[in-house]
């Protein structure tokens, strides 16, 4: 049996009656979880999954998608999970792309899939035509516990998409020993024990959210599973299930603390731990987050490769406050500069890691896994800068650099400054095409009131504090930015809608 869910039946057996899981005014012990993901192991058994398959998830966050995680972990399957509001097409390459044999979905999204092609087709929620409904059949079969496939750790558990989903997917291989290591990683980096309440409140399609309900599984503790995210669902949610430990996007996060602000709210007192992940949080944005919260606060670096690579714990290091830490222990983080070798204290570069929760490739794509890789180091695409003590500071994304008259800018350090601003809510610098330089600076905004808005204190306020090199040369105000369903923005989406 593997680590993962012989950890989950011991516990079962220590405390059968405490919540499992909590999600969407649902709850599951760990007796009722246990049964469950016994009864849908015989399930798949009975009609002909086998050790090795690959099965493709179109679930919404909800208790099934849980079990069946510690489904695939006990029989040695994969589980390739996309969003279910995917089009059809998407899916489609996506399953091709890693081979998916069996695929499970709700009603509405398996009615648009062409199904032929699949050997088991499993409904939740509803009837489809030459689907299997879960719901009519799952009691059907027997919650006895005799399937025990000799499991090594090494069989991919997760191939997971890389963010965006355009194009052709790369599907990132997260095998059982990596979901494994990366979720006692976290226990161990913020002190998480079988006494605390973890919130996951990201799509499960997704590692992070993945790694949220895995980690008190695998310590008797209890999951809070959020349906969808919302700044104020998330408050209720924390305070009337005691939430005390989570991980969030930072796009999340800045949605919180602008709830935050109402002098309404009632007092959040159970939180013991937040951790800042995804993307750069401002300054401000971090004070205003402990100043409310009142609890111990982290940001970390990573990629779905690598998962945590750094850890800043904001209270400890407030005069560090732009970085996103140092490295954890077991990581080795660098700079790597254009001619292959390692950067000085302050020089830019592209972030590299070596660490042993690296992944476990690109699925049936040596090439890309091979070219991904400097040595022992995953090249991740950032780019960054370390300072003397050993702290990291993300600059960028090394494919949306702006590089203008031979000057290399910062997309980062521009919408730092435009942030400022009080009547900017959010602001995108993106690369804009021009006959004589290559490429300028665009900047997308998103305004608070569009009313008081003066874009001439815009352009005086980018004139009085960035540089020559630095001053946009065109302004795009815009309802909304594109983002994917994790909150990243998307500024390839800004270059596509606006160029020419």
């Amino acid at each position: 049996m593997s680590k993962i869910t012989d950890i989950f039946y011991k516990n079962v057996q220590k405390s059968p009656n405490k919540p499992a899981i909590f999600c969407d005014g649902d709850k599951i012990t760990y007796k009722e979880l246990e049964i469950l993901v016994n009864k849908w192991t015989n399930l798949m058994i009975k009609n002909g999954v086998r050790y090795g398959d690959n099965v493709g998830i179109l679930l919404p966050n909800n208790i099934l998608f849980v079990a069946f995680m510690l489904v695939a972990s006990k029989i040695g399957i994969a589980i390739t999970p996309l969003s279910p509001t995917l089009p059809s097409e998407a899916v489609d390459l996506a399953f091709k792309s890693s081979e998916v044999k069996h695929i499970i979905g709700i009603q509405s999204t398996l009615e648009g899939i062409n199904l032929n092609k699949y050997k088991i087709k499993l409904s939740l929620y509803g009837n489809v035509k030459d689907c299997i409904n879960f719901d009519d059949i799952i009691n059907n079969y027997g919650d006895e516990n005799n399937i025990d496939y000799k499991i090594t750790g090494n069989e991919a558990l997760i191939l997971t998409m890389t963010s965006g989903s355009t194009g052709q997917p790369k599907p990132i291989i997260l095998t059982q020993n990596n979901k494994f290591d990366r979720a006692f990683s976290a226990i161990k980096l913020y002190g998480v024990t079988d006494k605390d309440i973890v919130l996951a409140a990201t799509p499960l399609y997704h590692s992070l959210a993945e790694r949220l309900v895995l980690i008190p599984l695998l310590l008797g503790g209890t999951s809070v599973l959020m349906p969808r995210f919302s700044p104020s669902t998330w408050l209720k949610t924390v305070k009337d299930l005691s939430v005390t430990f989570t991980i969030a996007v930072s796009s999340q996060l800045r949605q919180i603390a602008e709830v935050l602000k109402s002098p309404f709210l009632p007092e959040i007192n159970s939180l013991r731990c937040i951790v800042s992940s995804s993307a750069l949080l401002e300054s401000h944005t971090k004070k205003e987050l402990i100043d409310k919260l009142n609890c111990d606060f982290h940001e970390c670096y990573g990629t779905s490769e690598i998962a945590i690579a750094t850890n800043l714990n904001i209270i400890g290091s407030k005069n560090k406050l732009k970085s996103v830490g140092c490295s954890i222990d077991g990581v080795d983080v660098k700079i790597l500069k254009e001619n292959k070798t390692f950067a000085k204290t302050g020089e830019a570069g592209e972030i590299v890691c070596r660490t042993p929760m690296i992944f476990g490739g690109y699925y049936k794509l040596p090439e890309l896994t091979k070219n991904a890789m400097f040595g022992k180091y995953f090249c991740t695409g950032d780019i960054g800068k370390m300072d003397e003590e050993g702290f990291l500071y993300f600059l960028d994304r090394k494919k949306d650099l702006i590089i203008s008259g031979g000057i290399n800018i910062y997309p980062s350090d521009i919408e730092e400054v435009i942030l400022k601003l009080d009547d900017i809510a959010e602001v995108a610098a993106f690369p804009y095409p021009d006959k004589n330089l290559g490429e300028v600076i665009a900047v997308a905004c998103v305004l608070k009131n569009k009313d008081k808005f003066n874009l001439r204190n815009l352009k005086f306020h980018c004139a009085k504090y960035l540089a020559d090199f630095q001053q946009p040369r065109q302004y795009f105000i815009v309802d909304e930015l594109p983002k994917n369903n994790m909150g990243k923005l998307i500024k390839h989406k800004l270059v596509e809608m606006f160029e020419g």
